[in-house]
């Protein structure tokens, strides 16, 4: 039934795109055949330069004191904006109410800023959230991503094989144990680099999670690509 139910919000999706105009997701006004009318894009809140381990603000392009003293797992981050307004309202779009149509739009936003990677693996669900949702957000940024980069995508590349608390609702110091043993993943990744794409990285605990992961697999580099970045 999931898999039925995305199917059908792609081709809506599909169908409104290329055949008919849309309304901005924002404010409203004729966009065109894109999600956002030309203003509210130009409004949205870019991501300036920072560290390029976790992509926190940091003077000098270095990686930050935090990085340094208590090294994560992922090597680079890369994120298109910062998570605020409206960006999380655009993000909540795409993730709660299958505004499927955002997914290649924040793919192309994050093209340009990327590089290359041997594989690309979006963020798995577990299965009881994957049939709750009907789809899994970070397969879909993913897999426009892919196409845009023409870099090579493992929907299934790592599994979560358990259910964690949303994240969003436990205390910071709390999240890396909400986490630890969630992803299996059962590739050989010897001397491969690995590209983690995610909606939204707020501290970082679950993408170092899946990184410690891929590490233990094989893999020489993880980078998180992700759409939006939380800053303190």
């Amino acid at each position: 039934m999931s898999i039925l139910l995305t199917w059908l919000a792609r081709a809506r999706s599909s169908v409104i795109g290329a055949v008919l105009d849309q309304d901005c997701v924002l404010c409203g006004a004729a966009s065109g055949a894109a999600p956002l009318c030309l203003q509210c894009h130009a409004g949205l809140p870019m991501l300036a330069p920072g560290c390029p381990v976790c992509a926190m603000p940091c003077p000098g392009g270095e990686p930050c004191g935090t990085c340094l003293a208590h090294p994560p797992w992922f090597d680079g981050t890369v994120a298109a904006w910062r998570y605020e307004y409206p960006v999380d309202r655009l993000v909540q779009a795409l993730k709660f109410h299958g505004r499927l149509a955002l997914a290649p739009y924040f793919a192309r936003a994050l093209a340009g800023r990327v590089g290359h990677a041997d594989l690309v693996i979006p963020m798995p669900l577990h299965a009881s959230r994957l049939v709750e949702r009907g789809f899994n957000q970070a397969v879909e940024i993913a897999s426009c991503l892919a196409r845009e980069t023409g870099n090579r995508i493992l929907p299934r590349g790592a599994v979560r094989i358990r259910p964690t608390q949303p994240q969003a609702n436990l205390p910071l110091e709390e999240r890396s144990k909400n986490v630890r043993g969630a992803f299996e993943c059962g590739l050989d990744l010897a001397g491969t680099s690995i590209a983690l794409v995610d909606d939204v990285m707020t501290t970082g605990a679950t993408l170092n999670e899946l990184a410690r992961v891929l590490k233990r697999a094989g893999a020489a580099r993880v980078e998180n690509w992700v759409v939006a970045r939380t800053l303190d």
